[in-house]
């Protein structure tokens, strides 16, 4: 997901100010002023912490959240899209997931390892967009001299130098046909590396997540692969051999060491669910590990070191976002130390009909937007009225209330529903344009919200 730069947050996300943070959050989700406003600061302070002396840089710790609101609200939304704004690693993760040390389950550590594989492939990226040029011409002259195998003349030095000129002048005829696409129909055989791995069995008694060490480096030439002639055409094989040469000229070890510096400056982990993991009074079942998986997630979020397979992580300055419906839980249900390690508290509001239709209609990628896209691709021209899209928006506030309340992914259900008929007859219709009204949303609608038990169902 993800749009980066080298320097953890740098170039034009280290211009916003949290009022800017809060209007380009805006574009893409409705309302929930105080949660935007609460990120934007955190973000703002990781910007202000990195101008600082490094001592005192290294003593400001981040101001971690807990967002406090009903699923389909937009938590995740708010971190995800601030990540993107930040250009930092982020990565999503369930509480719900983890176990207490000693159960089976993944280890709360895996959230740092997931993240920083994560910043290598991100770095990678990067690194390979900078060598891309270099590659090309690489591969342009690897090709050429399969093309043109490169003879050494014989003779005296005048004949020598009239038999270079004479191959550099064919050389450079020969790039110019490549370049043009003259000689897309000619075939070379070239060497392509198998990528078949051995087999190997890790023995029980330890997660592979513990087994923190890199078996290539362990076992060089294992992971090679043999190398076979294949014939292909001339554009599959330039475009195999770019590939190949940006690898050559990417440092791996520079990218990870510049992946952990980022994931230590400018890394963001969203811990879902974070009221699941909350202790009740109930000490029976599943219950009896919970308060485990919390003081193991406390040091992470507190500051510790995690060996990755890139090296060793810091926690220390990773920002995290923890959020929970606590329906159930209260966020007095967590252990005292984590509580006091979630400083900012913001609740989410629940949504109504006029967030969804806003929902439905404002944001970049708007659910009605998206709708019309898909079906112009058919050659359907599809219009909403405004009185269709309050009439969804009604509609889906009202199952909303019946059923379960979901938020704002009840108007993913409801719209499949309502345009599922002309979706199934786009690619046959003669009409090339439809309005939907308020009278076809109640036609395709209004029963099924009628019936309370088709709606737990259906919507």
């Amino acid at each position: 997901m993800p749009i980066y730069l080298p320097q953890a947050t740098a170039s034009t996300a280290d211009s916003l100010t949290p009022r800017q943070i809060v209007a380009e959050l805006d574009k893409f989700v409705v309302g929930q002023a105080q949660a935007k406003r609460a990120v934007a600061i955190a973000l703002r302070n990781r910007m202000r912490r990195q101008k600082l002396p490094p001592e005192l840089a290294e003593e400001v710790a981040p101001k971690n959240i807990l967002m406090i609101g009903p699923t389909g609200v937009g938590k995740t939304e708010i971190a995800r899209r601030l990540a993107r704004l930040a250009q930092s690693p982020f990565i999503k993760v369930e509480a719900s997931k983890f176990t207490e040390v000693g159960y089976v389950g993944r280890d709360v550590e895996s959230m740092v390892r997931d993240l920083t594989e994560l910043a290598v492939d991100m770095v990678r990226d990067e690194r390979l967009v900078e060598v891309r040029e270099r590659a090309k011409q690489n591969a342009e002259e690897r090709v050429l001299d399969l093309l043109l195998p490169p003879i050494e003349p014989a003779g005296n030095s005048d004949e020598v130098n009239a038999a270079r000129e004479q191959v550099r002048r064919t050389r450079e005829k020969f790039r110019e046909q490549l370049r043009d696409g003259q000689l897309d129909n000619r075939r070379l055989e070239i060497d392509v590396r198998d990528k078949s791995f051995p087999s190997f069995e890790v023995l029980a008694g330890s997660s592979v997540e513990e087994i923190d060490i890199n078996v290539k480096d362990m076992l060089p030439g294992l992971f090679q692969g043999r190398s076979r002639k294949r014939s292909m055409p001339v554009p599959e094989a330039l475009e195999y051999l770019v590939k190949e040469e940006e690898q050559k000229l990417v440092d791996m070890e520079s990218v990870g060491r510049s992946a952990v510096e980022r994931v230590e400056q400018a890394g963001i982990i969203f811990i879902d669910e974070i009221d699941k993991i909350a202790g009740h009074e109930s000490k029976h079942g599943p219950d009896v590990s919970r308060e485990g998986v919390q003081r193991d997630v406390l040091p992470i979020v507190e500051g510790t070191t995690v060996n990755t397979k890139h090296g060793i992580v810091r926690t220390d300055h990773i920002l995290f976002i923890a959020a929970g419906a606590f329906h159930v839980a209260k966020p007095s249900d967590l252990i005292p130390e984590l509580q006091g390690r979630f400083p900012i508290r913001v609740e989410l509001q629940a949504l109504g009909t006029e967030e969804f239709v806003r929902i439905l209609t404002e944001p970049r990628g708007a659910l009605v937007k998206q709708y019309t896209a898909l079906l112009a691709t058919e050659g359907l021209e599809l219009s909403f009225e405004p009185g269709a899209v309050d009439r969804v928006a009604e509609l889906a506030t009202l199952v909303n209330e019946r059923a379960e309340n979901i938020g704002a992914r009840r108007l993913h259900t409801v719209m499949e529903k309502l345009l599922d008929e002309i979706s199934f007859e786009a690619p046959d219709m003669a009409e090339t344009s439809i309005t939907i009204d308020a009278a076809y949303v109640d036609r395709m609608l209004a029963e099924i919200v009628k019936d309370e038990d088709l709606t737990r169902y259906i919507l």
